[in-house]
Order: C-alpha cells, then structure tokens, then sequence
C-alpha cells in the first residue's frame, strides 16, 4: 500500500515540476540552437549570444531594467524594513490595522489593478511618466514582500540583546545599527535580493507606469515576441531566467542564516 502512494506520489511531483519547468527547459535549450528557425533544431551554436551582443536596442533595456530594479529594490528594502519594524515593536497601535492592509494589499492585488491604479494617480498628480515613475511603482509592488521577510525575523528576535545594549549605555540609534541590524541582515538581503528579482521581471506594472523613450527589458521582449520569435530572445530570456534564479537562491539562502549570528554588545 505504501509502495502504491509513493508511486504515485512521485508521480505526481514529476508531472508537477514538469509543467513548471519543462517549457524553461526547453527554452534554455533552444537559445543553444544553431538555426535560425526556433522550431528547428540544427545543433549546438553560441551564434546568437553573440548576435545578442551587437543588439544594441535590446542591451539598452537591459540596463535600464537593471537601473530600475537596483533603485526600486533598495528604496523598497529601506521602507519595507522600516514596516517591519513598525509592525513588530510598536505592538497595537492606533491604526495597524489599516496599517497593515495597506502594506500587504499588494500581495493579493492583481497587478492589472494596481498598474491602473498607479497610473490614474500620476496622470491626476501631472507627473510626467518614464524611469522614475517605474521605480515609485516597482517600489509599491516589492515593498510589501521585503516587509514579510524582516517581519518573519524579527517575530523570533531576542530581545534581550538590545536591553542589554542599552543597559551597557548604548543610545537607541547605535543599538539598532551595532545589535539588531546586524542579526536581520540575512533578512534584509533577502528581502532585497526578492524585491530585485521581482521589479526585473516585471512587465504589466511597467506597461502602466512607463512613458516615451523609457523601456525595460521586459517591455522589449513583448513588443518584439508580438512580430515573431528570434532566436536572441531565447538568449536574454536564458540570461534572465538565470540572474532571476540566482537572486531567488540567494534569497532564500540567506534568509536561512538569520538565526546563527553572534552579536558583540558594544562597550560603554
């Protein structure tokens, strides 16, 4: 009996990731391909990573969607860290609970609706739209997922620590910087490196939010997959699969040695 559910148990997580990962698979693969037909194999070629190179349009967005991603990733690190703190210390105070709705609508908002919403809001404010205005809007998606990681920290903080800063003469402001940062910092790179990986992929928010002459990596593949599949496509789309999975693992590897560190309290 036993045999029979784990059969079918494996069975059932191979199916699984098969249908998560085998069409990136097959993309990874492809961009390998010699021909020029996408469909077609005709061997094992690095023609076009190095056709990707001369793409001068296409490296452009690239780093403008790395710029964007760099920016609204450390802009939302420093306000979901700030959330974090507010959510964990400050215990019940007037207003948490719209506080907290509004720092976590995003995680359930459909992108569709908060890039509409962002974008109703700058054309009312008569903000001109372009880099800045996809970094404020990446900044209000990525937010709220950095606030999870540190909070999910900081619930299993010892306090003890800071007291004991503080009895030894350390002012509030050093406590934070030399006791506390310095043990959710995993949390903080991690919530970083996920709010990068996030803003680089990005396409319906920067549809909404972006404007002339400002178009991010994302935004170039679609216009250009809309006329037909080239096989330089397959090349950054590998490329980001793998700088997106390495932000992720990252991610996650450092979120999991949050709990290790050793502090030294400062002397008074």
């Amino acid at each position: 009996m036993r045999r029979g559910l784990s059969a079918f148990n494996m069975t059932s997580l191979a199916l699984g990731l098969a249908f998560l990962y085998l069409p990136i698979a097959i993309l990874v693969i492809y961009s390998f391909n010699a021909s020029r037909l996408v469909t077609v194999w005709g061997g094992w070629s690095l023609r076009w990573y190095a056709a990707l190179i001369e793409d001068r349009a296409m490296l452009d967005a690239a780093a403008a969607s790395f710029a964007v991603a760099a920016a609204s990733a450390a802009a939302a690190t420093v306000l979901g860290t700030m959330a974090a703190l507010a959510l964990a210390r400050l215990g019940r105070f007037h207003g948490r609970l719209a506080f907290s709705a509004m720092i976590y609508a995003p995680l359930v908002m459909p992108e569709v609706i908060t890039g509409l919403s962002l974008l109703l809001m700058f054309v009312a404010a008569d903000i001109d739209r372009g880099f800045l205005t996809i970094i404020a809007a990446h900044t209000t998606l990525t937010m709220c997922f950095v606030t999870v990681v540190v909070q999910a920290r900081l619930a299993g903080f010892d306090r003890s620590l800071e007291e004991a800063a503080m009895d030894l003469g350390c002012p509030p402001g050093r406590t934070f910087l030399t006791v506390t940062l310095p043990l959710i910092a995993p949390a903080v790179a991690a919530g970083f490196l996920l709010a990068f990986s996030l803003s680089l992929d990005d396409l319906v928010i920067a549809s909404f939010t972006t404007g002339p002459g400002a178009t991010t990596l994302p935004m170039r593949i679609y216009s250009e997959v809309r006329l037909g599949v080239k096989p330089e496509i397959n090349a950054i789309c590998t490329l980001l699969v793998a700088v997106v999975a390495v932000a992720i693992f990252g991610a996650a590897w450092l979120s999991r040695r949050g709990g290790g560190e050793t502090v030294v309290l400062p002397a008074k």
